[in-house]
């Protein structure tokens, strides 16, 4: 159980997203957003992520039911539906199911850390 699930600040419980079974999947990671018809895009941070929806942080709000986009890294563009909105956080029921794993599997190709990564230290001399 995450530590929003007795969330004070959620909706009444007079939809589904209150009743949910899927586990949510929490962390912190970056993703575009959008409203749905509009052009303007921006970043936000991503609290927690489940199959069906997400929680992000968005201090402005939005109007509960208004129309949404996400870009998950992994996942690409996500639509679906503000849920609720209180204390600078959003929640978010997606249109379609996602595999949230796809937004924790690395952005690399390798299997070993790139050599421009690892710091290179000359070894004093003796």
């Amino acid at each position: 159980m995450d530590p929003y699930s007795q969330d004070p600040f959620s909706a009444p419980l007079e939809d589904s997203a209150h009743n949910r079974q899927e586990s949510r999947d929490s962390l912190f990671l970056m993703a575009d957003f959008r409203v749905v018809g509009s052009r303007d895009v921006q970043a936000l941070r991503v609290r927690n992520l489940s199959a069906g929806g997400l929680m992000a942080e968005l201090p402005g709000g939005l109007e509960q039911g208004l129309r949404v986009e996400f870009d998950v890294r992994g996942i690409g563009w996500v639509s679906g539906q503000v849920a609720w909105s209180a204390a600078g956080r959003i929640g978010v029921a997606f249109d379609h199911q996602i595999d949230p794993l796809l937004a924790r599997k690395p952005v690399g190709q390798g299997n070993q850390t790139p050599t421009f990564v690892k710091p290179i230290f000359p070894r004093p001399a003796r």
